[in-house]
C-alpha cells in the first residue's frame, strides 16, 4: 500500500537546482498505519474492533507493520488502551491520574510541530498525536480525544500562518493557553553510513529549501521539492535511499534513524530565524496541564489575545489600540482576517449625493501585554465592548521564547 507525494504548488520561494530534478513525483511512502493515525480523528480510532482471523496476508496494518511500521501500529494500540482506561475526557486532576497528557500536533511524525510539542511537554509525560489536516488539531480538542494541541503560528522570515488564526476564530471553544518561540534548526539528514560524496540530490519542503538557499548552492546538488519533509525523511529511511539527503528536523532523524550530516543548515540571517507555535486547549481543562520545558536560553512573558470587529473598519483601529495604550497596556501585534459573518461593509460617502462605498470587512486581532484579569487589561476590554460589534478574548497565556 503506497502513498504518492504530489509535488507542491509553485512558490516564489522555490529552489531549483541546475539539473532541475523532479524526484518528488516518484516518492512512494508506504505509510498506511501512520496515515491511519493522522487521518482518522473519529471515535473509531479509539474504539475496540473485532480482529479478523489471521490469514497469510493479514490486514493492511499488519502488512505495513512487516514493512517497518511497528512503531505506528504500537501508537495506535496505545491510543486504544488509553481510551478504554481513561474515557473521553481528560481527568479533572490534569493528568495526575497516571496517564500521559495527550498532545495533538499538526503534521506527521518527524515534523517541526512534533518537535515543538516535545519541547513544550517532556516526552515521558506526553502522548503525541499527529494530525494530517490542520482542522483535526482543533476537532480532537473539542471531542476530548486530546488535552492539548500545538499548532504553528508564524515564521520570522515568512510571516504568519493565517489558516490557524482563521480556525481559532471558527472554534470559539478552543483557547490559546501558551505560546512557544523556538529557533529554526534545519538539519541535513541522510542514511547512517552513506558517504557524503555519494549524494546526488537534496529534497525538502519548499519553505525549508528557501531557508537554506545559499547552503544548497554550496553543495551543488540536484534539489527537489516535496510536500512534506518529514514524510520524505521516512521514505529515505525505509527505502534505504543512499544518494538522497533530506532537510528536516532533529525529530525526523530520531524518529526514522537518520544521521544528522549538518545541523543548522539554514542560511544565517542577522536577526536569526524563529518559529512561533501556539498551545491550544479547552479553558475548562486548563488547570493542571501546564507545559514545561528547559529553562536554558528561555524568557517568559504573559500575553492576552483579543479579536474584535469595528463598525468603521480599519479607520477605527487606532481608537481600539489607544484604549489599551492609554491604560499602559502595550499592544504587541496586530493581525486582521476576513470577516466571514459579514464580508462587506457599506459606507455612506457623505451628504452631497455621493452615494455609498463598499469595502471588505475584517476581524482584527490584537495581542497585548498582560493577563485579561489585570485591572488595566480588564478595563480596556470593557471599553472595547462599547465600541466594537464583536469582542472575544482568544486566550491569556505565557509566551516562552527560547533563544537557542
Amino acid at each position: 500500500m503506497a502513498l504518492r507525494l504530489p509535488p507542491p504548488a509553485a512558490s516564489a520561494a522555490n529552489v531549483t537546482s541546475k539539473n532541475r530534478g523532479r524526484f518528488a513525483g516518484s516518492i512512494d511512502i508506504r505509510a498506511a498505519a501512520n496515515q491511519k493515525i493522522q487521518h482518522d480523528r473519529s471515535r473509531e480510532v479509539y474504539t475496540s474492533r473485532p480482529r479478523k482471523d489471521p490469514s497469510p496476508l493479514g490486514t493492511a496494518e499488519e502488512m505495513t507493520s512487516r514493512l517497518g511500521h511497528d512503531i505506528a501500529v504500537a501508537n495506535l494500540e496505545r491510543l486504544f488502551r488509553q481510551q478504554t482506561a481513561g474515557g473521553d475526557c481528560p481527568p479533572a486532576d490534569g493528568g495526575s491520574s497516571g496517564r500521559p497528557v495527550r498532545v495533538a500536533y499538526q503534521g506527521s511524525r518527524g515534523s517541526y510541530c512534533q518537535e515543538a510539542a516535545a519541547r513544550a511537554f517532556p516526552s515521558s509525560a506526553c502522548e503525541a498525536l499527529p494530525c494530517a489536516h490542520m482542522e483535526d488539531a482543533f476537532a480532537v480538542l473539542e471531542d476530548h480525544s486530546a488535552d492539548r494541541a500545538v499548532v504553528p503560528a508564524e515564521n520570522s522570515l515568512d510571516g504568519p500562518i493565517d489558516r490557524n488564526l482563521d480556525l481559532l476564530l471558527r472554534h470559539p471553544g478552543v483557547s490559546i493557553l501558551g505560546e512557544l518561540v523556538l529557533p529554526v534548526n534545519h538539519c541535513l539528514l541522510s542514511l547512517p553510513g552513506a558517504p557524503r560524496s555519494g549524494l546526488r540530490r537534496v529534497i525538502s519542503h519548499p519553505q525549508a529549501l528557501s531557508h537554506c538557499r545559499r547552503s544548497l548552492e554550496n553543495l551543488d546538488l540536484e534539489v527537489d521539492e516535496v510536500c512534506s519533509a518529514a514524510e520524505a525523511a521516512q521514505f529515505v529511511a525505509e527505502n534505504r535511499v543512499a544518494d538522497t539527503a533530506v532537510i528536516g528536523s532533529k525529530m525526523a532523524a530520531r524518529e526514522f534513524g537518520l544521521r544528522v550530516l549538518e545541523p543548522d543548515f539554514q542560511d544565517q540571517h542577522l536577526g536569526g530565524n524563529f518559529n512561533r507555535f501556539l498551545q491550544l486547549g479547552l479553558p475548562s481543562h486548563a488547570q493542571g496541564l501546564s507545559s514545561s520545558s528547559s529553562t536554558s536560553g528561555r524568557r517568559s512573558e504573559q500575553k492576552t489575545t483579543v479579536a474584535f470587529t469595528l463598525d468603521d473598519g480599519a479607520s477605527d483601529l487606532f481608537r481600539a489600540m489607544w484604549i489599551f495604550e492609554s491604560r499602559g497596556v502595550k499592544v504587541l501585534r496586530v493581525d486582521h482576517r476576513p470577516n466571514r459573518a459579514k464580508p462587506l461593509r457599506v459606507v455612506e460617502r457623505g451628504v452631497g449625493g455621493l452615494g455609498t462605498a463598499t469595502y471588505l470587512d475584517y476581524v482584527f486581532v490584537l495581542a497585548v501585554a498582560g493577563s485579561a484579569s489585570d485591572p488595566a487589561v480588564e478595563a480596556a476590554l470593557a471599553h472595547m465592548k462599547e465600541i466594537a460589534a464583536f469582542v472575544r478574548v482568544l486566550g491569556t497565556y505565557v509566551c516562552t521564547c527560547h533563544s537557542r
